[in-house]
Formats: structure tokens, sequence, C-alpha cells
């Protein structure tokens, strides 16, 4: 705006986003963001998202900063509001996902008197290794969001948060009549330069392990990376849980570095140099008994490379892309659904141009090997490790990408930590297509109780593992939330389910129930 005008703070707070490019909030409010709600009114370029739960807020907005390239607000109510929405704004810095949270906070004039919801919001905002704004006054509002928004959106993506105490959003504040520059950001990391790196290369070849992550995951990032190897023999793998990874015809199938740290160990062996192009040095996910907590060899040089230089490093070398190897389709299964048969059904039947939101865990190892003859899509995958992250990843890209189709793979677990993204999913009437992968366990758990060295022997341990006792109905929720389901226990079940999915707009649901392993 260019004349100084008096409005509410709350609407002060709704332009300066709508200035800085943010148009979409993933919201759950409560008493003291009431008036941003109203102000909503005011701001027809505002696209407000109602979640159930913070957990699917802060999650869509990941989802969607993945897909869209650029931050999405969430509005959260005080602290536990935002706690509620920690563990998905965790998987959020770990994707460098630009998100910018507006969080309620009591009245200036109420916060000495620790009122039941009192909290302290800030240290929950630095938890998350990003900017904390708490504007001292309402005339401070509007270059607290504008910093928030071009903090998120730096060199790496970030989550900043803006405190808004409820009398700063109900009170009078002023827009600025001038605009304020943006400030210079910049990039502080180390990084190796292409000539440095052709050299490396040229020197020593298949010793050279490269890592890609973040923006080198696209398609043109993978396909320099192919040709790189072609070149030179140096390994070339995906980090483990990408935020963004580009796959199917077409696109080279790069190898994930694995979650086992034991088998991610052997893929980086003999390495004497590792690039990094978009990610971080590799470490185990947890330690165990015995084992070092850092996966590359320890005499390893480690290089950054930035990820916009990997085609211009594969042209330094004069690499040419490789013949693509289209792996022939595989074979329709048939029988009863099991961990290695579910994966084809959704590789053969995948639609062109999908977004797949990847939280199968245990139930999805095979699924790269049965995605890669299918038409090129993108995947989004668990970066930080928090569980719950599927389905509200899936509800913000659908909303980024309204023209194309997504598919949220979601293991049952996981699945019940924030099923209420079904209820989003329905009211804004999102082309996500869900497939519950129902094997009535937490498999991973078994799996990292064997791997710790102990064992859940008696019937008391092993009932922490196992969600069969009662057995959840996912097309049943899924229904009383208003997203049309059914329930598969055949790959031919499942083919006809997806295939119709698919199809029809809008979300659907289907419990595909898997044969339990003895």
């Amino acid at each position: 705006m260019t004349d100084s005008q008096e409005s509410t703070g709350a609407q002060v707070v709704m332009r300066r986003l709508l200035a800085e490019g943010v148009d979409v909030c993933f919201a759950n409010p409560g008493t003291s963001e009431m008036h941003f709600v109203a102000a909503l009114d005011t701001a027809p370029g505002m696209r407000p998202v109602l979640c159930l739960f913070e957990g699917v807020a802060t999650g869509a907005a990941d989802g969607y900063a993945r897909i869209a390239g650029r931050p999405a607000a969430t509005l959260l109510h005080l602290g536990p509001g935002m706690a509620n929405g920690l563990a998905n704004l965790h998987n959020a810095r770990r994707a460098h996902s630009p998100v910018v949270n507006i969080v309620g906070d009591h009245a200036t004039n109420h916060k000495a008197l620790d009122a039941p919801l009192e909290s302290d919001i800030d240290a929950l905002g630095t938890w998350l290794h990003g900017a904390v704004h708490r504007p001292e006054s309402a005339a401070d509002l509007d270059a607290a969001v504008r910093d928030a928004v071009r903090d998120a959106v730096g060199p790496l993506g970030k989550v900043a948060t803006v405190i808004l105490p409820a009398d700063f959003s109900w009170g009078p504040a002023e827009v600025p009549a001038a605009e304020v520059e943006p400030s210079e950001q910049s990039d502080s990391s180390e990084t190796i330069d292409v000539t440095a790196a052709a050299e490396l290369l040229r020197a020593h070849g298949d010793k050279v392990v490269i890592l890609l992550g973040g923006t080198a995951t696209g398609a043109s990032g993978v396909s320099a990376a192919a040709r790189i190897h072609a070149a030179t023999g140096a390994r070339t793998l995906v980090e483990t849980f990408p935020a963004r990874l580009a796959r199917g015809r077409g696109i080279p199938p790069l190898d994930r570095l694995q979650y086992l740290g034991e088998v991610a160990t052997q893929q980086l062996a003999g390495a004497t140099h590792l690039i990094l192009a978009g990610t971080r040095k590799p470490v185990w996910f947890f330690a165990y008994p015995g084992k070092p907590s850092e996966l590359a060899p320890e005499d390893a040089q480690v290089h950054t490379l930035a990820p916009a230089d990997l085609e211009k490093l594969a042209d330094a070398l004069g690499a040419v892309a490789p013949e693509p190897a289209e792996p022939d389709p595989l074979p329709a299964p048939t029988g009863p659904l099991t961990v290695q048969n579910w994966p084809l059904v959704i590789g053969a039947l995948l639609p062109e141009n999908a977004i797949i939101s990847d939280e199968a865990n245990t139930s999805g190892v095979l699924l790269p090997a049965a995605t890669a003859s299918s038409p090129p899509h993108d995947v989004l995958t668990l970066t930080g490790g928090a569980i719950g992250q599927g389905l509200p990843v899936a509800v913000g890209a659908a909303v980024a990408a309204p023209d194309r189709p997504v598919i949220a793979l979601q293991a049952d677990g996981s699945a019940a930590y924030t099923i209420s993204a079904l209820w989003t999913m329905a009211r804004e009437q999102l082309d996500v297509t869900v497939v519950i992968l129902n094997n009535r366990s937490y498999a991973i758990l078994q799996m990292e109780l064997q791997r710790v060295g102990t064992a859940a022997t008696g019937e008391r341990s092993r009932s922490l593992l196992d969600i069969g006792n009662p057995n959840i109905d996912f097309a049943a929720i899924a229904q009383g939330f208003g997203v049309p389901a059914t329930r598969a226990t055949t790959a031919e079940e499942l083919a006809a389910q997806f295939a119709a999915a698919v199809e029809e707009p809008g979300p659907h649901l289907i419990d595909a129930v898997l044969s339990r392993v003895p």
C-alpha cells in the first residue's frame, strides 16, 4: 500500500503476507486468533484451509512448499497449538521447506497472570532452528511478518514464526507508507567449485561418492549426476529421505542411501571423497551399541557442491547422457495382498504427472523398483523421521498443484497420527487417492527391536507393537470424514479400486489389508 492507513493488526499481518506472496494459510485457530480469522473477509486473495489438528496444518504447509516452491502460512493457537504441530514442522525443517507460522498469543497485559494456556512460544520456535519474530508493539507487525517471510525463503528454506499477541491483533496498526527492500541473503556454506570438482573426479573416479539432496534431486540434477557417473565412475546416491525426488520413465533411477545403517555403510565403503550436493554429511538415524555415529569412511574427505553446479560439472567433464535403460513393465500381480505385490499394482497404474506422498515405511521397501518404469512423477518422503507426515503433506501438495493427481501411500500406524487430514481433503475436494498399507502392526519397531539386540518375547512387550487388537477400519473412518472408501485384500481388488479412484476427481481411500507374516 502507498498511503498510511489505519487497520487492525490482524489486517496488517494479512496484507503483508499477501504482499510477500503468501496466499495460502493452513489453519487451526482458537480464541486468540479470531481477529486474524475475521481479517480473511478483507483479503480475498488469501485461501484459508481448515485442518482439524495442528499437525495436519503444519504438514500441509510442508507439502505445499515442496511442490509450489514458496511458503504457505500456518495459523496455530498459542503454545499448545504450536506444540501439536511441531513434529511436522520438524519434518519441514529437514526438507528445507519455507513455512511461516502465525501463532496467536495472550494479550500483553494478560501474560503475567499465567493463564492456563500460557507457555513459552519463543522456545518452541527456536527449537526449529528458525527465526522467531515477537513484535514489541502493533507498529512492528508489518516488519515482523515481512522479515519472517524473507527468513523462510532464504538460500535454504526455513521455518519462521511470528508471535501475534491478541491485543496487537485486535488493536489499530499502521501500514507503512513505503516498502522496505528485502535484506541481502547469503549462503555461508563452503563449496567446491566446478573446476576443482572436475579435477577431483578425473583423479579419483570410482572412489568418489556424490550424494544428492534438496534441489539437486529434481530431474535435471538426477540426470546430471547420472552423466557424471557414466563419465567418471563416481557413485551417485540420493539422500535417504529426499524432500522431492523426480522418478519414472526417462529419469535415471538413482539408488537412495539406505535407512539401515549397516547397508548404508556398505554403499559408502571405499570412498575417499564424498561430494554433497544439497544435503549434509550422512549419519546413522540412531545410536546402536558398538557402532559409529557417522556413515562415511573415517578418512573420506567431504566437499560441498552447489546443486545448481551439477549440470555445469557434467558439461565440464564432457559427460554425455547415458542410453536410458528402461526397465520392462512388471507383470500384474495376483492373489492376496503382500508387501511384495502391492507396489507392483501402484507402479502399473500410476497416472501421468503424479505426486506420491510416501509414508509407506516398512511396507514400501520395493516401491522404487516397482515405479521405475511408471510415468514421470515426484516423490515426497518422510524427511525428518517424525511420523504422521504423509496425509498432511498430500493435502499441501494437492493445494499447490490442483492439476496433478496426488497419491498418498500410507502405513497404518502413522496414518492414525493425522487421520483427520481426510476431513480437509473432503472439505476442499482435493484430488488425493490414499492407499493405507494395513498390516496391523508397528512393523518398523519390530525390526528395530532386533537391531538393538533385544526382543519382545512376552505378551506385555509384544502388545506395544501390535495395532490389530482391535483392528482399525480405515474405510469406515474415511467415510465418516466424508471420503469415499473401499477395502482391498487381493492384488486384483487393489488394482480395480485404485484405477477407479484415480479416474474420478476428489479424494478416495483404499484400505489395503496386507497378509500378515506369521
